[in-house]
């Protein structure tokens, strides 16, 4: 398969279709000397986007709390996907949309007199985790640790905090695994590089409270799924010597969708009747 930056099809950029070779950045832009981006990542099932109006939403909200403004409204954000998704013919596939401050008269770490950009691209994505979503993925324990709210905006979903994502995945993928699991700045269970995490001890789920990570749409989306059914979710705190106890695990995301976990370090996990059940029901649900 070709690179990313070298396929045939259409990108929505600044509010017109270009061909996909030509979607490119002059390398003086702000975002990519400081990373001044903010990104949502969606699946689109049978040509119809998941909670695609709550992650327009949700992109603006990243804006703001960037200080990066979007100059576009949500429904001008829905109609740049619906023209993306129908210039490349696609009904199943991956849908990124990022807005990033540009080039212009600041080049210094004040960006106030740069335009803010956006984005709009779409491909055909499988499974995030390949066959994990049947033997249940491996997972390593990052180094790293998700920082406080006081230091970065963690609401936000925002292209610098996935540095430490990255460096993390590459290190777990030295080692045979498919994704790390994050600690928060206390010491608490957080997340996975790109997904939240949920554990299952008699019946009950336990999933961190998201005060310090991105609060998922789609962990909002299986939380209700869990309480629907009379299940009990605890949102807390995780001490990382818990998950010795914890029967079965999952990630959650737009990309990873519901995925099983089988290890994480040193701990095992079953692909139990509950993750196999949520998993199902999550991928019936957003065909529905």
């Amino acid at each position: 398969m070709s690179g990313y930056d070298d396929r045939d099809g259409k990108i929505w950029m600044d509010d017109q279709l270009v061909d996909w070779r030509d979607a490119n950045v002059h390398i003086l832009t702000h975002a990519l000397h400081y990373a001044s981006s903010v990104f949502e990542g969606e699946r689109l099932y049978d040509g119809k986007i998941f909670l695609s109006r709550k992650h327009s939403e949700r992109l603006l909200k990243s804006g703001e709390m960037m200080d990066m403004p979007i100059p576009y409204t949500v429904d001008e954000i829905e109609a740049a996907k619906r023209a993306v998704v129908e210039a490349n013919g696609l009904t199943n596939a991956y849908v990124r949309v990022v807005a990033w401050r540009g080039a212009g008269e600041d080049m210094g770490v004040s960006s106030a007199r740069n335009p803010v950009r956006m984005a709009v691209a779409a491909w055909a994505w499988g499974d995030y985790y390949g066959d994990a979503k049947m033997q249940g993925a491996k997972l390593d324990i990052a180094k790293w640790k998700r920082p406080s709210p006081e230091t970065i905006p963690t609401a936000a979903k925002a292209a610098g905090l996935y540095m430490i994502c990255t460096m993390s995945k590459h290190a777990a993928e030295a080692k045979g695994c498919s994704d790390a699991l994050f600690m928060d700045y206390r010491g608490y269970v957080a997340e996975a590089t790109g997904a939240n995490v949920f554990f299952v001890k008699d019946g009950e789920v336990h999933t961190p409270l998201p005060d310090a990570i991105l609060n998922g749409l789609t962990r909002q989306t299986v939380i209700g799924m869990l309480k629907d059914r009379g299940i009990a979710v605890h949102e807390r705190h995780i001490m990382p010597e818990e998950l010795e106890g914890f029967e079965q695990c999952w990630l959650t995301g737009s990309a990873a969708e519901v995925t099983p976990v089988g290890q994480i370090g040193e701990h095992t996990f079953e692909v139990g009747a509950l993750t196999r059940e949520i998993a199902e029901s999550y991928e019936k649900l957003v065909r529905s």
